[in-house]
């Protein structure tokens, strides 16, 4: 038997849904999409989700660069996204797509020029239906505006345990609110939080 502990990654503070963006600020970044119009390329990324559809994600997901990755603890964070100062490319009006962070857009450093994963750099490797709504499918990479906002997720947290005798995997996901989680501590019926 387990039982977890989870603290937002807002802290202890309250959480008050008042604005829907944890940021007011937009950043420059770039964006470019991985995968087809399906996303069975998009599936099993680096933050353990699986199968985007089942766990509640679909296709508005996003790999993100080491700078914005922060060693995994960027999972499940929500981004808004807007196609920015590209008029050969983006579509004029196509607004803001929102996407979680589920997966890793791993540097190249036997390519320092043209890998856009590199640090220090901040890309978002999109969905192909997530970026085709914003540009063109032929640009291929878009300058872009981000910032991160809150996630809507129906029916709380949930959790996954899996293992065996020697080790134990505990998998969060459709986490509201900011999206990612600070502290995630698991107690089993023979040990302390661990």
């Amino acid at each position: 038997m387990f039982m977890v502990y989870l603290a937002a990654a807002m802290g202890n503070r309250q959480i008050h849904f008042v604005s829907q963006k944890i940021e007011t600020n937009w950043y420059d970044a770039h964006a470019t999409f991985y995968g087809d119009m399906k996303g069975a390329e998009t599936m099993q990324g680096a933050c353990g989700y699986g199968d985007l559809f089942k766990q509640g994600y679909g296709l508005e997901t996003t790999a993100l660069s080491t700078a914005l990755f922060n060693n995994g603890l960027t999972c499940g964070a929500c981004f808004e996204i807007k196609c920015y100062n590209d008029p050969q490319w983006c579509y004029p009006n196509a607004g803001t797509i929102k996407v979680t962070a589920t997966n890793f857009c791993p540097p190249n450093y036997s390519k320092p020029d043209g890998n856009w994963c590199n640090p220090p750099l901040k890309h978002f490797d999109l969905s192909m239906p997530l970026f085709t709504k914003l540009a063109q499918y032929k640009a291929g990479i878009i300058p872009v505006k981000y910032r991160r906002v809150f996630c809507s997720k129906n029916g709380g947290v949930q959790f996954q345990v899996k293992g065996n005798p020697y080790w134990t995997l505990l998998l969060m996901y459709n986490v509201g609110g900011a999206g990612d989680s600070k502290d995630v501590k698991i107690k089993g019926s023979s040990t302390g939080w661990i």
